[in-house]
Parts: structure tokens; C-alpha cells; sequence
């Protein structure tokens, strides 16, 4: 029997879209396993191909072989093809077609999968990579035709093929042709939900959330108790921003199949999303209280206590995650930021250096450093810093905007903005950096920086709420431009119209514009959100505006007692309280 050595080229890479350029001859190659020519055909089978095999063929297959190996890529496809045409087995058109994908060939694929095709004319590979030539090169009736072979002879794997292709065919923006294609096939198979489905599933990936939620509903018609579909469709609803759909879909669902934990999971995470935090902890209560072993959801319970401030629940849930090896560093995590909220610095950075691995090694490395600064002790908190690139060389440009912030909190400005400044001399399109450059640019009066960089981010990105609640309100202080600031202020408030620091910044502006009852009804909602000293500040001055003097002292007294040195609150008392007296 011919053994020979084969090239670690899958099936899948030109379905994946690989770019990995071919080795050079004389590089080093992978090592591969020997696989046989032909050995799933029975003995009887094997000693026919064997014995078909003349000595030209058998010189090509070699020649190939070793061309492969060298990097001749050319070379060994044309010996490939050629072995093919002359020994009817599949495997040598299958070898060339592999080789054509990688050096991205398209006609020599087309004619490799054509030889394979005619060997093996069911294989749902061979089907898959010719359905994918046909519909980038917008072949609509070929693609139906070996969509159809495919779908009769691999139903199982169906789903899978057509994402595959969708994800391919997504950067040349073919997805909505392989749409029709599905919909082709759906007239020839009207009763398949799964053509429904997937069409659902392109639906989305084309953005055409109608679309998506038209064919969902004709799949759950043909599957009415279809749970995938089920799960869909609340997802559909919850992409839309319809979350009250998506949760009543999901309540549904959760009915019907009670023991089917992952439309439980996917409600919960629906009501967090919704801000409905404590039915999102009695739906992780009720699956603990069934499987006690359910980590994933404790922990998810854990962070639930920790949104509605419910701290001791929180720590008991997360010291018994301690206990799980798997859980502990995550669990550690969050213990150190319980003790940062008890004001306990000692506690918490011993919590956070617990964690030495798993996915919150660097956050916790970064939130002791944050805590570390707001304690004021900025050379450690330095230290630690400049051990962080070596130990998280990709993490570069975070670490560079934890060290901007710690200028800022030193009140060092100019380190902040040259450092950002030679930062985006290297990426000068990045969102991050802009923005934090912008806010260090407003506190040394570079104003003409604060708009260029915040409009720059705009300009990428037209619905940054980030940067429209800050330009909205960076052009607060010129009168001229409350129009103007206005109008960003309102499309940052309608994108997101529960988020304390927009309230606060429209809330502002009805200040500034002398709406003082309307400001005030903005700024105490913004306060109750977040009491946050700016906006504290803020709701201070409307109030003593309106004439609730008593009540703008009692604020004002409050927030300083917990933050004396903040300057927002200096600012409110130095023009406003002492210059009653």
C-alpha cells in the first residue's frame, strides 16, 4: 500500500477566508500523520486502486508530494490534477482541490472539485466548496443545485455549511444571495422550518430585523415547539431593543420546557439587560435551588447582589466560589472590589493580588493600581504600573490611558496630554485616545483640541455617546453655542436616555438656557442614579437658583464631607456659598 505524507492543508481554510501566505521552499514544515490512499473501500476495493496505480501516476503522486513539501504549491497541484484525472479515486481530486484553496485558484478549485465531484458525487464537502464558487461568483442556480445535494445528503450538518459560507461570503457582501438561495431551496422543501431558520439567521446578519422576525415565525408555524427557534426569536426581539418581547418570549419558553437551563440563562441575562435585576436573581435562585452544582450561576447571582447593593449577599456567595478552583481567582475579583466599596483599602488590594491568573488577572491588576491612586499613594501605584507592560505586552495602549489618569489625578495635565499626544502620533484614528485626550485638553484650556478630537470620533463613529454627551457639553461654557450643544446633548439623551451623565449634561444645559424648574427635574433625576459630585454640584446650584437655599446647603454639605477636596463642590461654594455672605 502507498503511503504518503500530506499537506496540513483542512478543508475548511479557504472556507474560513485564510490569508497565511504558503511557506518558502527550505522553511520548516509541520509534521503531518501518513494517511493511505484509499482504505475506506474494503480490501477488495484497496487492491484495485492499488493495482491501478502505473508507475507515471505513482512518479506524479511523488513528485507532488515533494513539491509540496518545498513550497511548490504549482508544481504539486499539477501533479495532483493530473493523478486524478488517470486513477478514478477522489481522494487525489480532493488533494488538489486543497492545494487550489490555498493558493486561492479559483479555476484550478473549479476543476479539481469538478473531477471530485464526478468520483464522489454525494460528498457534502465537495458540494460546500462549489456551492461557495457559485455564489461569489454570483451563480444563483448552480449554488441551489449543490445546496439541494447538500441538505438531502448531510441534513445534520446543514446549519453549520451555511454559516460557514455566510461568513466567507459576508466581506464581498453575498450573504443576501445566499439568502435567495435559501429561499429557492424553501420553495422546493416548503415544510422545512430549518430553511426558515437559517434565512432567519441571514436575516440578521444582513441587519434586516424584519426580515429575520417574517421567517423565524414561518419556522416556529411549520416547528411550533421548536426550542432553538424559540430562543431566536426573544433573541431577534432583544436586538431589536424590544426587551419586554424578548422576556415575555423567553417566560414562554421557559414554561414549556422547564428544564431547559439555557433559555433560563438567556432570560436572565434579557432582565439584566432590561435593568430588572432582582427577577433576573430569583430566575439564577431557581436554577441553583434545582442543581446546586451550578457555578456559572452563582456567580452570575453574585454580581446580581453586587448591581442591586446588596454587598453581604454578594461576599457569601463568592467566598463559597472560593472553595472551586476554577472559580477562585474570579471570585477573589470581586471580593477585593466589595472591600474597595467598604472604603477598605488593605482588604481589597490583599483580594485583588490573589488573583495571579485566569480572564481577571490584568483588571485586577488594574483596579489596584485605581485604588492605590485614590488612596494617594501614587508611587506605588506607579510602581505596579510600569511592571504591567512587561507581564501584558498587548495590553499597551490600556496601561498607556491608566498612566494619563494617574497624571490627571496628580493634577499633572501636561505629562497627561504630551504623552496621549505622542500616543496618536502612532494611531491617530483611535477612539480611546481621542477622547481621553479630549477631556485632559479641557482641563489646560485647549479647547480647540477638546473639538477637534471629540468631532474626529464623531466623524467614525456618529452615534458615540461618549463623544456627543462630551462635545455637548464642552460647548456649555460659550454661550453662543448652546444650539448647537443642544443638539448633541438630545441625540446622546435619546441613544441613551437612562445614563446619569447625559441626564446630568441636558439638565445643564436647561440651566444654562434659564429652564431652572426643568433643569432641576433633570438633575435630581441624574442624582438619583448617580450621586456623583458634579452632578451633586450642579443640582446645588439649580437649587439655590430657584430659591431652596436650605436644601442646595444640606447637598452641598453632605457630598463635601465624603469628597473635601472636590473640585466641582470648591467651585459651588468658592461663587456661590461664600459669596452669599
Amino acid at each position: 500500500m502507498l503511503i504518503f505524507r500530506v499537506f496540513s492543508v483542512i478543508v475548511f481554510m479557504w472556507l474560513n477566508g485564510c490569508t497565511t501566505s504558503p511557506a518558502k521552499p527550505g522553511g520548516q514544515e509541520q509534521s503531518v500523520a501518513p494517511v493511505k490512499i484509499a482504505e475506506s473501500e474494503g480490501k477488495k476495493q484497496q487492491k484495485e486502486v492499488k493495482t491501478s496505480i502505473d508507475p507515471d501516476v505513482l512518479f506524479m503522486l511523488l513528485t507532488a508530494e515533494l513539491a509540496g513539501q518545498r513550497g511548490q504549491y504549482e508544481i504539486a497541484l499539477e501533479g495532483y490534477l493530473e493523478a486524478a484525472k488517470r486513477v478514478q479515486d477522489p481522494r487525489f481530486a480532493e488533494r488538489a482541490a486543497m492545494i487550489a484553496m490555498y493558493m486561492k485558484d479559483k479555476d484550478k478549485t473549479d476543476e479539481a472539485v469538478a473531477l471530485w465531484l464526478r468520483q464522489d458525487p454525494k460528498n457534502p464537502t465537495a458540494h460546500k466548496i462549489a456551492a461557495l464558487s457559485a455564489l461569489s461568483a454570483g451563480n444563483k442556480q448552480v449554488a441551489v443545485e449543490h445546496l439541494t445535494v447538500l441538505l438531502e445528503v448531510d441534513p445534520a450538518g446543514f446549519e453549520n455549511a451555511v454559516l460557514e459560507l455566510a461568513n466567507v461570503l459576508q466581506k464581498d457582501a453575498k450573504v443576501p444571495l445566499l439568502y435567495d438561495v435559501l429561499g429557492a431551496l424553501s420553495l422546493q422543501h416548503p415544510n422545512q422550518a430549518e430553511l426558515y431558520f437559517m434565512q432567519s439567521l441571514l436575516a440578521m446578519q444582513m441587519k434586516d430585523k424584519k426580515l429575520a422576525e417574517k421567517n423565524i415565525q414561518q419556522a416556529l408555524k411549520l416547528k411550533p415547539d421548536w426550542d432553538k427557534a424559540m430562543i431566536f426569536q426573544a433573541q431577534i426581539a432583544a436586538f431589536s431593543g424590544d426587551l419586554n418581547t424578548a422576556v415575555s418570549l423567553l417566560k414562554a419558553a421557559s414554561n414549556k420546557y422547564p428544564d431547559n437551563n439555557k433559555i433560563k440563562k438567556l432570560l436572565a441575562q434579557v432582565l439584566i439587560k432590561a435593568e430588572e435585576y432582582q427577577q433576573a436573581g430569583e430566575v439564577y435562585q431557581n436554577m441553583i435551588a434545582v442543581d446546586p452544582k451550578d457555578y456559572e450561576s452563582q456567580f452570575a447571582l453574585g454580581l446580581i447582589y453586587l448591581q442591586l447593593d446588596q454587598v453581604d449577599q454578594a461576599e457569601d456567595v463568592f467566598k463559597k466560589l472560593l472553595e472551586y478552583t476554577e472559580w477562585q481567582y474570579q471570585a477573589s475579583f470581586y471580593l477585593g472590589k466589595i472591600e474597595e466599596k467598604r472604603g477598605h483599602t488593605k482588604k481589597a488590594l490583599a483580594w485583588f493580588d490573589k488573583v495571579t491568573d485566569g480572564p481577571l488577572v490584568f483588571e485586577a491588576s488594574l483596579s489596584a493600581i485605581s485604588l492605590l491612586a485614590k488612596d494617594k499613594q501614587f508611587n506605588n501605584a506607579n510602581y505596579r504600573l510600569s511592571t504591567l507592560q512587561a507581564k501584558f505586552p498587548k495590553q499597551k495602549q490600556r496601561i498607556l490611558l491608566v498612566q494619563a489618569e494617574l497624571y490627571n489625578q496628580q493634577k499633572q495635565y501636561e505629562q497627561a496630554f504630551n504623552l496621549l499626544t505622542k500616543a496618536l502620533a502612532d494611531s491617530p484614528d483611535q477612539k480611546e485616545l481621542l477622547y481621553t485626550r479630549a477631556l485632559i485638553a479641557e482641563r489646560i484650556g485647549r479647547s480647540e483640541v477638546v473639538e477637534a478630537d471629540l468631532k474626529k470620533i464623531l466623524a467614525q463613529e456618529p452615534d458615540n455617546v461618549e463623544a456627543l454627551n462630551a462635545l455637548g457639553y464642552t460647548l456649555l461654557s460659550k454661550p453662543e453655542r448652546y444650539v448647537e450643544a443642544e443638539k448633541y446633548l438630545q441625540k446622546a439623551l435619546r441613544l441613551r436616555p437612562n445614563e446619569a451623565v447625559i441626564i446630568d449634561s441636558y439638565g445643564w444645559l436647561q440651566f444654562k438656557l434659564g429652564n431652572t424648574e426643568k433643569a432641576l427635574k433633570y438633575l435630581q433625576q441624574a442624582y438619583q442614579k448617580q450621586q456623583e459630585n458634579e452632578i451633586a454640584a450642579h443640582l446645588a446650584e439649580a437649587l439655590w437658583a430657584s430659591g431652596r437655599k436650605d436644601e442646595a446647603r444640606e447637598l452641598f454639605n453632605k457630598a463635601i464631607k465624603d469628597s473635601p477636596e472636590d473640585e466641582y463642590l470648591l467651585d459651588f461654594q468658592r461663587r456661590i456659598l461664600n459669596g452669599a455672605h
